[in-house]
């Protein structure tokens, strides 16, 4: 187990030093090898199947709204929203960042507000630091808890037959992450010192025309992320199927899958999009790289711990059943190396079922995911340090003593233990 858990851990690192779909081929050949090697029979796909299905139908209506100048229109709607108040921007940043994320269902719509939170920040006195970290950490914790997000698909996959639905799932997820960020950015503005007089720059901003549709297409999709929910949260909405046991609901994966391909085919036509213009958009691309990463990377990660189970909950078993946070910590350093919740969703939920953990302190624990921050070596921070000029976003001599290790240990903890005392309080 240790040799094959050694090749899991090596395609992982071979795949984070290529990085986009580098992670994802890198994961099929630890398959491969664990296959060939140790003839360890691969994982069963079909999970992961529904999985990268969802994120395709999402990642074309994203797309599709992008290509109307959608996301644009959004990133608009932040602006003002955020220079609002500006010397609140640590408390209004984040909170915009985790909303943004939360209805679009992915961190990409966070890339157009850096600038604008650091001009802001700089135009109103404050450490650029303080909203730019904290900002970014809630770009990426809101992916668990938006409704159409790549890894609120794989929960679906898992836990919607067990009676965790999606608007339970969201019942647990959304307070849970909005009161972990709202807390990061509270103790956020008392760290550092405010910038000096002669540093605060006001930046006059051109607005940039929008294209004619982008607002409509921006509601549209909104509306389709609205109606993911209500199909969630009233079952009955939803066409009777034939099934093995007769008549039943469609499917929740399945719901999702029409409503936002259907979503996009409205975008098109309505907002006159040219659909060869959607394939090349930067949603479609990291979408491409997402549902790769997906594929590769929890099919390893499958393999391994499926054909290894017995002995993992032998060792573990007790342990995580004793004390969950210790599952929670393991979500958390995994993703670090995953770079995607997605992914290290898919792979390791399994795990905590087959650990004998209940479903309830699962779901608290999911927020643990997103421990990507720990290394700042990821798109979004990598970005945020280079968009403050002033230089107080930055990585500390010692690599771990960065700017978002902080907020994000603490939104991580919140969201965690929040989870937990809403999970014991309410299911």
């Amino acid at each position: 187990m240790l040799l094959q858990l050694a090749v899991m851990l090596a395609a992982i690192a071979l795949g984070s030093r290529k990085g986009g779909v580098g992670m994802g081929l890198w994961g099929a050949v630890g398959v491969f090898v664990l296959a060939t090697v140790f003839q360890v029979a691969p994982a069963d796909t079909a999970g992961i199947v529904d999985v990268m299905l969802i994120i395709l139908a999402v990642i074309m209506a994203a797309a599709a709204m992008e290509a109307a100048g959608g996301i644009q229109y959004l990133v608009a709607v932040a602006e003002r929203m955020i220079r609002r108040h500006p010397s609140r921007v640590t408390f209004i940043a984040p909170v915009v960042s985790w909303l943004f994320t939360l209805g679009a269902g992915t961190a990409h719509v966070f890339y157009p507000l850096l600038p604008v939170i650091h001009d802001v920040a700089r135009e109103g006195g404050v450490r650029p630091e303080r909203p730019i970290a904290v900002s970014s950490i809630a770009s990426t914790v809101g992916i668990t808890a938006s409704p159409v997000s790549a890894a609120m698909a794989a929960m679906i996959v898992m836990f919607d037959g067990d009676g965790w639905t999606l608007p339970k799932i969201m019942a647990v997820a959304v307070p849970a992450t909005l009161l972990g960020v709202l807390t990061a950015a509270a103790v956020q503005s008392r760290i550092g010192k405010d910038l000096p007089a002669e540093n605060r720059q006001p930046a006059a901003r051109e607005s940039a025309q929008l294209p004619p549709r982008a607002a409509l297409s921006a509601g549209l999709f909104l509306a389709g992320t609205l109606a993911v929910v209500v199909s969630g949260l009233f079952p009955q909405l939803r066409p009777s199927v034939p099934g093995s046991g007769g008549s039943a609901p469609l499917s929740m994966p399945a719901a999702i899958e029409i409503i936002m391909m259907a979503v996009a085919a409205v975008i098109l036509l309505l907002c006159k999009v040219d659909a060869a213009k959607v394939p090349g958009t930067d949603v479609a691309r990291s979408g491409l790289v997402a549902v790769i990463g997906v594929f590769g990377l929890s099919w390893l990660g499958l393999t391994f711990i499926g054909h290894n189970q017995k002995l993992i909950t032998e060792k573990l078993g007790g342990i995580a059943h004793s004390q969950p946070w210790f599952f929670a910590v393991m979500l958390l350093l995994l993703s670090a190396l995953l770079f995607s919740q997605a992914t290290t969703t898919k792979a390791l939920m399994p795990l905590g079922v087959a650990l004998g953990i209940p479903a309830p302190l699962l779901i608290a624990m999911w927020p643990a995911v997103n421990g990507y921050f720990l290394l700042p070596t990821y798109g979004t921070f990598i970005a945020a340090i280079n968009f403050d000029r002033s230089g107080t976003t930055r990585i500390g001599r010692f690599v771990l003593n960065h700017s978002f290790m902080l907020p994000g240990l603490i939104t991580t903890g919140v969201s965690v233990g929040c989870g937990f005392g809403i999970v014991e309080a309410f299911f």
